[in-house]
């Protein structure tokens, strides 16, 4: 079982991901609001991956994938991200994103990104 922290500032989003994730097997150990809460509780939970909205108040998804980065190089970040905004996806993967899911988010689009980022759990299904 991996341990997932949600990131987004969107209420709704966070309780549809937190959803999706719990769905297929995997433990919501946090979740954040904005870029500043998404790297205190990083730290406290060092949590398998974080699922990461790009576009928040106060800091953004990049600016805390990067905050993360610097600090833990080993950690696994998945971008979350809306139609039209590729140049913001494509600076989040130059600064170590795994990979990213597109909103509206689907079971499958979710399932499909944990599997590129932990290929042996998509052996175990």
């Amino acid at each position: 079982m991996i341990d997932i922290l949600i990131v987004d500032d969107s209420s709704i989003i966070r309780k549809i991901f937190s959803d999706h994730i719990e769905k297929m097997g995997y433990k919501v150990v946090g979740v954040a609001k904005d870029g500043r809460e998404a790297i205190k509780l990083y730290e406290e939970l060092r949590p398998d991956l974080v699922t990461m909205d790009i576009t928040m108040p106060i800091m953004n998804g990049i600016d805390s994938l990067k905050a993360i980065k610097s600090k833990f190089s080993d950690a696994k970040v998945i971008m979350i991200t809306s139609h039209g905004e590729e140049r913001l996806v494509m600076e989040a993967i130059s600064s170590g994103a795994k990979g990213y899911v597109l909103k509206p988010i689907t079971l499958e689009n979710v399932q499909q990104a944990i599997y590129k980022v932990f290929p042996e759990l998509a052996t175990k299904q």
